[in-house]
């Protein structure tokens, strides 16, 4: 903190005393996440950065920032240094900056300044569906053939590896661009100046489509510990490579949303200090007005056995031990199963057994807090004897309600992802108000019906 405290003091002097190439010396010593730090501390400066560093560093500091900064900076730069970044930038980078733009007149005049070649190239890669793996690709990799063997194989790359996104793995295609298997490049260089291509390969090949979701891909980065995987079409021609670095902005942003779906709120589309208010109590208020309808439900079941419980006043007393422990319990399940369905864990398939796990592990849970909830009663009773002499009947109907509540809650928290994901919904939209809410509902009428059987003709 201190270290980025002395850079940007050393740069607010070169910028008050106009010193172009001091400035730019600088700039282009330090590392590029630096740089990235010192947009965000000196944000009314950023396009003036860009336009001092050299193009390759400019690109690469452009492409780590985030859309909004991007957005902003990029309507300040002269016309030349967005020329320049434009043609510069890797072909997924740049997919993925004018997916972002919103006037489709901006990316036409963006897309105008770049070369017949990459124009056709951005066209291609807009044209794949706006979540999908195609929008990530880029075709800038190296391919051989079955029949080089390794000496025109280095030759290759030293000619055309430059322009590659990675060199680290090479993929073997077939006369008419099949993708046969990819090979990684420590192979190549262990192996012997003779050997050919269709010696090495194993056929372990590990591909995606590219109209496969890029929630997809980030498991099959994530199972198969790979720096880069192949893109084909439903034919198994290639069409370009996925990195990770592209995978791990994927993930990124795909944990942010589920972390605000699981708070109740629809995804933010950018960072929270750029949302307007409008925009901000758009996406707040959709879901607190379900939320709210949903507990007016439980208001509705607590009118409905208001009069029969009139008389055992303290069961309301205990409410809000019963609702909190199946809300708890439904919000655990839910955030469980949801994560392991981001990370492949379960699938749709395992629905049942994952069913019958909450209904053991939910009637355990439930049983404990059900033991802890009549040693309450108890406990209480010997003080005060609040509960009066058929305080062990008030100990079971809380008991009983604690165990029904908390085995409801684990399966509605459990499988309602399963449910979204069969009707194509995202699974983090059971979130946990969500969850809780309701299990509130249902949580009251489990309660109240034990209240009633055993406490009839009693208490009630």
């Amino acid at each position: 903190m201190e270290e980025l405290e002395l850079q940007v003091e050393q740069i607010e002097q070169f910028i008050e005393s106009k010193d172009t190439d001091g400035l730019e010396a600088y700039l282009n010593e330090l590392n590029i996440s630096d740089v990235e730090a010192l947009i965000d501390e000196l944000p009314e400066h950023g396009h003036i950065f860009l336009e001092t560093l050299n193009l390759n560093r400019a690109v690469n500091v452009f492409r780590i920032l985030d859309f909004p900064t991007q957005e902003r900076i990029f309507k300040k730069l002269s016309g030349t240094k967005i020329s320049e970044l434009i043609n510069e930038m890797p072909p997924d980078d740049r997919t993925s900056f004018f997916s972002e733009l919103k006037d489709g007149d901006v990316v036409k005049q963006l897309i105008i300044l770049l070369p017949p070649k990459d124009r056709k190239e951005a066209l291609s890669l807009l044209g794949y569906p706006e979540d999908s793996v195609g929008r990530l690709m880029t075709p800038d990799y190296i391919t051989v053939k079955p029949h080089w063997n390794i000496i025109r194989i280095l030759e290759h790359i030293r000619r055309y590896g430059k322009n590659s996104e990675t060199i680290d793995v090479l993929y073997v295609i077939d006369a008419s661009g099949k993708l046969i298997d990819d090979i990684r490049i420590k192979d190549i260089l262990m192996a012997d100046p003779n050997v050919v291509v269709g010696d090495l390969i194993d056929n372990r090949l590990i591909s995606l489509n590219a109209n496969d979701p890029q929630e997809e891909a980030v498991n099959v980065f994530r199972m198969n510990n790979r720096v880069a995987l192949p893109v084909v079409n439903e034919q198994g021609i290639m069409l370009g490579i996925v990195t990770i670095d592209d995978i791990l902005w994927v993930a990124n942003e795909e944990y942010t949303e589920d972390m605000q779906r699981f708070g109740g709120t629809e995804a933010l589309d950018e960072p929270y200090m750029d949302v307007s208010i409008v925009n901000l109590v758009k996406k707040r208020s959709g879901w607190l007005v379900v939320l709210f309808f949903g507990q007016l439900l439980t208001a509705t079941v607590i009118e409905h056995f208001e009069h029969q419980l009139a008389s055992a006043i303290m069961l309301f007393a205990l409410m809000p031990l019963i609702i909190s422990s199946g809300g708890n319990s439904g919000s655990q399940a839910s955030t469980l199963i949801i994560q392991a369905m981001a990370l492949g864990e379960v699938t749709l398939g395992d629905w049942w057994g994952v069913m019958k796990r909450e209904l053991l592990s939910g009637f355990l849970l439930g049983l404990i807090l059900g033991i802890l909830g009549f040693v309450r009663i108890m406990t209480w009773q010997s003080f005060s004897h609040a509960y009066g002499e058929h305080w062990v009947l008030v100990g079971l109907v809380v008991s009983f309600s604690l165990v029904g509540v908390v085995l409801w809650g684990s399966l509605m928290g459990s499988m309602l992802p399963f449910i979204l994901r069969k009707l194509g919904a995202d699974p983090a939209s059971s979130s946990a108000p969500f969850v809780s809410t309701l299990v509130d509902v249902t949580g009251l009428l489990i309660y109240f019906t034990f209240a009633t059987l055993l406490l009839k003709g009693v208490l009630i």
